[in-house]
């Protein structure tokens, strides 16, 4: 089930089954190609890889190894005539596994999923931790965040209700999904969150700012005809 949050967080959220027109899972790049990073963080074995593996690979994945350092997947959509590639980095989840490679991951990003498990108080509790260390790495505010349920085809076995989620995806003016990597029927509600995405970043223009440990400078997307762009 795709939840978007109450909050006047600025997204649209897509989720039809047509919303991807032309699009392949191979390479299709041209000179008109504009290329996004997305990073999907979270505690370990909350379904990051899978949710990943979904969408760029269109099956779920079984039996992933746990992720070490970082792993890269890219998907390119044809949007209203416009190729959109994103660049999915599915981060470590833990600590031992990220020390050398964090600075790596915040560097240039352009949105950032926030994923926890629907079955595992814990790893929603963990979620302030994560949008702290955002914060911490001086992420911009205008990079769009989101906030992911996975492992809804568990649900009898639920720990964190879809009103304790809402709150505190409220409380962060996030948009909130719940879906499952796994279940064959959540694929489009697994597309709709990066969808939901793309769309947001496509409607940007780019915005030149420095990265603090950098000389040279990045496109970082910027919302057009708003004068309070925030989507923290």
């Amino acid at each position: 089930m795709a939840i978007e949050s109450r909050a006047d967080h600025g997204f649209s959220t897509v989720f039809k089954s047509d919303s991807i027109i032309n699009e392949s899972y191979k390479e299709h790049d041209s000179p008109q190609t504009r290329v996004f990073k997305i990073i999907v963080i979270g505690d370990s074995n909350v379904g990051k890889t899978c949710l990943s593996y979904r969408f760029c690979g269109g099956k779920f994945l079984k039996n992933p190894e746990a992720t070490i350092g970082v792993d890269f997947r890219e998907r390119t959509l044809s949007l209203d005539g416009e190729n959109i590639k994103l660049q999915i980095w599915d981060t470590a989840g833990q600590e031992r596994f990220r020390k050398s490679m964090v600075e790596h991951y915040y560097r240039n990003v352009h949105a950032i999923i926030f994923v926890y498990d629907v079955t595992n108080l814990s790893s929603f509790e963990s979620l302030p931790e994560w949008i702290e260390e955002c914060g911490r790495h001086s992420v911009p505010a205008m990079v769009p965040r989101i906030l992911v349920g996975n492992k809804c085809d568990l649900k009898g076995r639920g720990e964190v209700p879809t009103s304790l989620a809402q709150r505190l995806a409220d409380g962060y003016n996030f948009p909130l999904f719940e879906t499952s990597a796994k279940d064959p029927a959540e694929k489009e509600h697994v597309d709709a969150i990066f969808l939901t995405i793309a769309y947001k970043l496509k409607n940007h223009k780019p915005l030149r700012l420095k990265q603090p440990s950098e000389s040279g400078a990045t496109n970082l997307p910027v919302e057009q005809d708003q004068e309070n762009s925030c989507f923290c």
